[in-house]
């Protein structure tokens, strides 16, 4: 029979044994990226140096220490949010000032992200300002880094409170069916920030410039031609202005959808290569992953919300993970918090369906594009964002969402050979 501390033993039981196999991988990458330090894989000897592979071996070890580091401090601040009772420490604070359910709600939960805003600060600071700093990545000013958050903030506030108080009186005035309400207007949220945040949001942050005619241009648009794909425009972001990574991507949905390059890209790789770089992108929307995506979040979702709904009157829930105080916003927060750690096996699966599709974007660019070209592309990618070529493999089919740059050549070799 289920009571208090079965709870509460079985929450433990759950959250250790996801941080033991995290923290078990994290050793195994470090091991083995440390173990093929010395030597530039076979298939990337001639175009990486081993000054640039060992660049990549010491920024990723550097990065699982870090990590490791402030995942102690997390583990600690988790396990004091829910069975340390800090939830119900707030929300009895927040309480007394006697605002009402919906007003006390939404002062709890920006009471909380304030908090967590303070305490996740000088993980953010210290990654960008000395790990990548070291390495030659951050273009970041101490004014952007202020001025990013401040936006971020004030975009919260105006996006999130409306949605969150809508929750809540949903949860005031349908006690019964709430979940499925919330569930719909969460997901229309979702489609809607799909149509809003390329168009007026991530302009806030970088600017996106159209792409000036060149021969990359004449590339990208006949790519496009060949494969039928329309756009709502060409773009090119000014990422250096934060970060010398490279990359590029699509946003929007329907017929909102843009193309956008970093300019680190555009400046890094040849016209084919980039063309390469994009069919590979084109590949996930015309075999539908971006759909299936999709379609996978909102079946998620509904199955969230669902459990949260059988949860949400359940005594047990709230006591069984350290909450003494049932309130709606207190059981939105702790399921937000608490259902990662029941579900963290379903890690890997998602990672392995990922990877398939990441092949199957690679054989449609092999198909539309220059099969050599995307590889040189990866290469030279991997070399620009110091990503290492040997992560361990346990490691990277539980985490990686792509497959290993080595894996992923050799897939390419065979589909052009």
């Amino acid at each position: 029979m289920l009571s208090v501390t079965n709870i509460t033993i079985l929450f433990l039981a759950f959250f250790f044994t996801k941080e033991i196999i995290e923290f078990y991988l994290e050793w195994r990458n470090k091991k083995h990226i440390e173990a093929n330090r010395a030597k530039v894989p076979y298939k990337c000897e001639e175009k990486i140096k081993l000054e640039d592979h060992q660049k990549a071996a010491d920024y990723s070890i550097t990065k699982i220490n870090v990590g490791a580091t402030f995942n102690l401090i997390s583990i600690a601040i988790f396990l004091f949010w829910t069975i340390g009772g800090g939830i119900s420490l707030l929300d009895t604070y927040i309480a007394s000032w006697k605002f009402g359910p919906i007003n006390t709600g939404i002062f709890f939960f920006l009471a909380f992200g304030l908090i967590s805003m303070i305490i996740s600060l000088p993980q953010s600071l210290y990654s960008t300002f000395i790990v990548e700093e070291k390495y030659g990545f951050n273009k970041t000013t101490m004014k952007t880094f202020i001025l990013d958050r401040l936006k971020g903030l004030i975009i919260g506030l105006i996006i999130g409170v409306p949605l969150l108080a809508l929750i809540l009186w949903i949860t005031q005035s349908y006690p019964k069916h709430w979940w499925v309400l919330a569930f719909v207007v969460i997901t229309a949220f979702q489609f809607l920030m799909l149509w809003a945040y390329p168009v007026l949001i991530a302009p806030l942050f970088n600017k996106f410039s159209p792409m000036e005619e060149s021969d990359v241009k004449k590339k990208v648009l006949a790519l496009l031609e060949r494969t039928g794909f329309k756009s709502n425009g060409l773009f090119v972001m000014n990422a250096s202005m934060r970060s010398a990574h490279g990359n590029a991507y699509f946003t929007g949905f329907g017929k909102n959808k843009r193309i956008v390059f970093f300019d680190t890209l555009i400046n890094t790789l040849e016209p084919d290569e980039v063309e390469a770089v994009l069919a590979h992108e084109l590949g996930h929307y015309k075999k539908k992953h971006v759909l299936k995506m999709l379609i996978r979040s909102v079946i998620m979702g509904f199955i969230g919300f669902w459990i949260l709904g059988q949860l949400f009157n359940e005594p047990l829930f709230y006591q069984g993970h350290g909450v003494e105080n049932m309130s709606a916003h207190a059981g939105l927060l702790l399921f937000s918090l608490v259902s990662g750690v029941y579900t963290f096996f379903i890690t890997p699966i998602m990672s392995f369906i990922s990877r398939k599709y990441e092949f199957e974007a690679d054989e449609f660019a092999t198909q539309n594009a220059q099969g050599g070209k995307l590889i040189s592309a990866l290469i030279k990618m991997y070399k620009d964002n110091a990503s290492t070529l040997t992560p361990d493999p346990i490691y990277s089919g539980y985490h990686h969402s792509h497959p290993p740059a080595l894996v992923r050549v050799s897939y390419i070799e065979d589909l052009i050979s």
